[in-house]
């Protein structure tokens, strides 16, 4: 399901994200005039693991799933590519195949550059190796910071700074109260869960308490962030 144009809220998106807008205006030109758009139902393949790497892609609109399959044929979510973020850049540069599916999550807008196209893009843009040398460099700091939280902070303040991050990511704003916010991408409480290294009962469980703290609601269709100050301030517990 391609459509060849952005919409202005997509490109909007893509033109936000931290990365990216980093870049000098003619680098952000060049890649966007090679770019192309895919668009994805929820739950449709937009990458499985094993395929070659012939696409950088950005997302613009939703979220990108990306999960692999256990032994016992389970399959368990990573992490959510949010709009803005760039991502199958290392399987082009070492020539490997994708480590992992990719699924979209919500009807999902990617704009994508071919594994040529980028080359290309490289030998006339200097600045984009330092570029991704610095995008890299960020992805490994957050590998290590989230390993460390996985060993070192109890589960109420990983999920609190999950919960911190999605707001940051997908907040919006309540119209009937200015001072909640809606977190706009749906999860599950299992993916939730595994987002966690937890299990869905053990979040079920700090979820419920920080309901009855009102510092979060849970609705039928996703969560509602009542306290934001409380949220950090639990996410800044150590013990």
């Amino acid at each position: 399901m391609d459509d060849p144009m952005l919409t202005i809220e997509e490109r909007a998106a893509i033109n936000a994200g931290r990365w990216f807008s980093s870049l000098s205006p003619s680098l952000r030109h060049d890649i966007l005039r090679c770019a192309y758009v895919k668009r994805f139902k929820d739950g449709e393949l937009i990458a499985a693991r094993g395929d070659p790497p012939e696409e950088w892609i950005a997302c613009a609109k939703g979220a990108v799933r990306v999960s692999s399959t256990s032994v016992t044929g389970k399959q368990v979510t990573l992490t959510y590519v949010e709009p803005g973020i760039w991502f199958g850049d290392v399987a082009i540069f070492d020539g490997d195949r994708r480590t992992h599916d990719a699924y979209a999550h919500g009807d999902t807008t990617i704009v994508c550059v071919s594994r040529g196209d980028l080359r290309k893009i490289l030998t006339q843009h200097v600045e984009l190796y330092e570029a991704l040398l610095r995008l890299h460099a960020r992805r490994i700091r957050q590998l290590f910071g989230l390993v460390e939280d996985l060993n070192t902070l109890p589960l109420r303040a990983r999920l609190a700074k999950q919960l911190t991050h999605l707001i940051r990511s997908y907040g919006v704003p309540s119209l009937s109260d200015g001072r909640e916010v809606r977190i706009g991408l749906q999860l599950a409480q299992e993916e939730l869960a595994q987002l966690l290294g937890a299990s869905r009962q053990r979040v079920n469980q700090e979820l419920k308490s920080m309901e009855r703290e009102e510092v979060i609601r849970i609705e039928p269709g996703g969560l509602v962030v009542r306290n934001r100050d409380a949220l950090m301030r639990i996410a800044d517990q150590q013990i």
